[in-house]
């Protein structure tokens, strides 16, 4: 379960105190089945659009709020597949920028929240994530490739339930040891009915 409430980190449109570093803090759980590489795919239907910062793949669908719906016919398979995605950059950093993106596994058991960060992030210090002030708890990085490092995590009924019910989120992270963390603002408007709206 979800817990935890920590101050909002400080960013250009929401100013607060930073998160501080807490043992205790909640650990967002990765996925038990990891989707395979988004830009390294494989015959097979398990794969998913890639997303590229400022550019996504494929083609948009519709949209509902920041969130756009994004779907794409990888090699070998035999229908669309289509993610929830939103790109983002920090108003204060211009070079920090996110794709978050929500995805469904092939055989629709499982809801997949996906972060793309640039290259150049501290990968041990993870991710936080913040919803509307409430300190949701951190994931860690599982894997880097040319566009950037890849945070994956299981959206279980209550994080779904966070999301849906949120109107801001912040995903907080780190560049350096010695730097205080990014926030990065996402608008979660629109996420549940473009959520409902994936095939």
């Amino acid at each position: 379960m979800l817990a935890g409430a920590l101050s909002l980190p400080a960013i250009a449109q929401q100013p607060g105190p930073r998160p501080t570093p807490n043992a205790t803090q909640p650990t967002l759980q990765p996925p038990s089945a990891t989707p395979a590489p988004p830009t390294k795919p494989k015959t097979g239907e398990n794969q998913q659009p890639a997303p590229q910062p400022g550019q996504p793949p494929g083609n948009v669908k519709e949209s509902h709020g920041a969130w756009s719906i994004i779907c794409d016919r990888p090699a070998g398979a035999s229908a669309d597949q289509c993610a929830l995605m939103q790109n983002v950059i920090a108003e204060d950093r211009p070079e920090v920028g996110l794709s978050v993106v929500v995805l469904k596994t092939a055989d629709r058991k499982a809801r997949i929240l996906r972060i793309l960060a640039p290259l150049g992030v501290l990968l041990k210090d993870g991710m936080e994530l913040y919803v509307d002030n409430n300190n949701i708890g951190r994931a860690y990085f599982t894997r880097c490739f040319s566009e950037g490092c890849y945070v994956e995590v299981e959206i279980d009924e209550e994080l779904m339930r966070i999301l849906r019910a949120g109107k801001n989120a912040v995903f907080a992270l780190r560049e350096s040891a010695d730097q205080d963390r990014v926030g990065i603002p996402i608008e979660l408007a629109g996420f549940g009915e473009g959520y409902d709206a994936l095939p």
